[in-house]
């Protein structure tokens, strides 16, 4: 047996044991304040120093708001839960002659048989915030941002006001016996998607959020997945595109359907 000291520089497997543990530490700090703050893809920093300052805890200093704007475009419309509330006979007359233009997509009542939503019986909050989005720029279309782009804010209240008052007419795919699938009813929680009826209507209607009984499959399902990718980023604070992201495949295509066979 050695008589050299355990706990001593000349014990070989003593200084090998502490190299490895001081690299070890330094490789945690530099992974963990330095690398892990400065990739995610959300968060930008002043410095290297305010990177690792933010990831031991300490207060960031103030963060200039050139780099808290967007890169895009995003929503200027204020929702409110009686937004456009008590429409005149003046305003919904004027927005049926202006939805004439409309009818080639959205049907001559609103319906659409070309998987564009369907306007008749929608909230005239949900159809303003649209209209403005896209003559904004912060919801993209080919078709409908020309169309927009034409309209002055009095034009599409009066239009959001003309297709709220059109009564809800029911699919043609109708089913109401369907079975709700249960990312509808009490979503997943462990996901935090919360029940789509919380927002869409069944259960209760949250200011901005659409009624989804009867628009197509398609469209619904088309929209998801442009909230889960990205491409569209027009939803307030994020809400929807949170949702879709964590949302599978499966649960895209049973909530569309299901709503699609809803009145």
């Amino acid at each position: 047996m050695s008589d050299r000291p355990l706990f001593s520089p000349r014990n070989p497997w003593f200084s090998i044991s502490v190299g490895v543990t001081a690299g070890i530490a330094v490789l945690s700090a530099i992974v963990g304040l330095v690398w892990l703050p400065l990739v995610q893809p959300n968060v930008k920093f002043s410095g290297l120093w305010d990177a690792i300052c933010s990831a031991a805890g300490v207060p960031r200093a103030a963060v200039r708001d050139a780099s808290l704007k967007p890169e895009f475009k995003t929503s200027g419309v204020v929702m409110t839960p009686q937004m456009l509330a008590g429409a005149d006979q003046v305003s919904i007359g004027r927005g049926a002659t202006l939805a004439q233009r409309c009818a080639i997509c959205h049907g001559p009542q609103g319906v659409s048989d070309a998987n564009s939503p369907n306007l008749a019986g929608q909230f005239a909050a949900v159809t303003y915030k649209e209209l403005n989005d896209f003559k904004s720029g912060a919801r993209a279309s080919v078709v409908m941002v020309p169309f927009a782009a034409a309209m002055s804010d009095r034009d599409m209240k009066d239009v959001a006001a003309y297709y709220a008052y059109l009564p809800r007419v029911p699919s043609n795919n109708l089913d109401v016996g369907r079975p709700a699938p249960a990312i509808v009813v009490t979503g997943a929680p462990m996901r935090n998607i919360p029940p789509c009826g919380s927002c869409h209507g069944d259960i209760d209607n949250k200011a901005g959020s659409p009624w989804l009984g009867g628009q197509s499959a398609v469209y619904i399902k088309a929209q998801l997945e442009a909230f889960a990718s990205g491409t569209r980023r027009n939803d307030i604070s994020e809400q929807m595109r949170n949702i879709a992201r964590q949302m599978t495949a499966e649960e895209i295509d049973q909530a569309a359907h299901f709503y699609e066979a809803q009145p």
